[in-house]
């Protein structure tokens, strides 16, 4: 038994470096100084980080894909809510299999639903929306709110609403000051969660941004299929600590809402 558990920790040990190890290794070359990536770096400059935060070029597509971002996680979350709100209170037939069609969008593979809002955002004149990015972004974080939301939703004990509705409150005042406030840490999760799947989307973006549109990712990709610039290496880096910052900051408020 003890060696069976000893294996475990050590094969975990293992998978646990195999995954971390290449973040190290980009975070490593980020701090490079020659003009094209290598590993270990000869030299070591801040150079790449100050070139990033300076370009106006990088700036702009970050501030596209924060934009699009934020509006794709208000409109996910939203629609999310009230979805899982309704499968979880709702009292009518097949409800298991309306679960399982709104999770479609996690099952079709991303390049797919990427040529499908393309050609119908083509006739429509919306290559290059902002709100139509962030709209199809939605489509893809929807599935990831729902199951959140479900799981938090199940904990609200539903006779403290019935409680409240015998008292005199309305069902509006029940579902903004008792649901909502209740099912906020699920909430805030799900916002946080829907926030980096767009902002990390690049397939939907690459086929709906336009020119002044691009996202950072986008950027990223044409980046590395043009001249590969070291940049990139300290723009992963930047990303994977704003990926870090959230996921904590999501941790605290779930906890100081607890």
């Amino acid at each position: 038994m003890l060696n069976r558990i000893k294996f475990a920790n050590i094969l975990t040990t293992i998978l646990c470096v195999v995954l971390i190890a290449p973040i190290v290794i980009v975070v490593i070359v980020s701090f490079g100084k020659s003009s094209y990536m290598v590993f270990p770096p000869t030299s070591f400059s801040s150079k790449w980080y100050e070139d990033f935060f300076t370009s106006s070029e990088w700036m702009n597509s970050l501030l596209i894909s924060l934009a699009i971002a934020l509006v794709s996680s208000l409109i996910s979350t939203t629609l999310g809510f009230f979805g899982a709100y309704s499968l979880v209170r709702g009292k009518y037939r097949n409800k298991k299999l309306l679960i399982s069609f709104c999770l479609l969008p996690l099952i079709i593979p991303s390049i797919i639903t990427a040529v499908a809002l393309y050609f119908v955002s083509v006739p429509l004149d919306l290559v290059g929306s902002k709100i139509w990015i962030a709209i199809c972004h939605a489509t893809l974080s929807i599935p990831v709110v729902l199951l959140i939301l479900v799981s938090s939703l199940q904990g609200v004990d539903e006779s403290v609403e019935r409680a409240a509705q015998s008292l005199g409150a309305s069902k509006f005042y029940t579902f903004t000051r008792i649901v909502i406030p209740l099912a906020a840490p699920g909430i805030i999760s799900a916002a946080f969660f829907s926030f980096l799947i767009s902002f990390d989307e690049l397939l939907i973006s690459l086929f709906l941004s336009g020119v002044d549109t691009e996202t950072l990712p986008v950027r990223i990709w044409n980046s590395l299929l043009m001249d590969m610039e070291p940049v990139i290496a300290a723009i992963s880096s930047f990303l994977i600590l704003l990926t870090i910052s959230l996921l904590l900051l999501e941790l605290i408020v779930r906890k100081f809402k607890a």
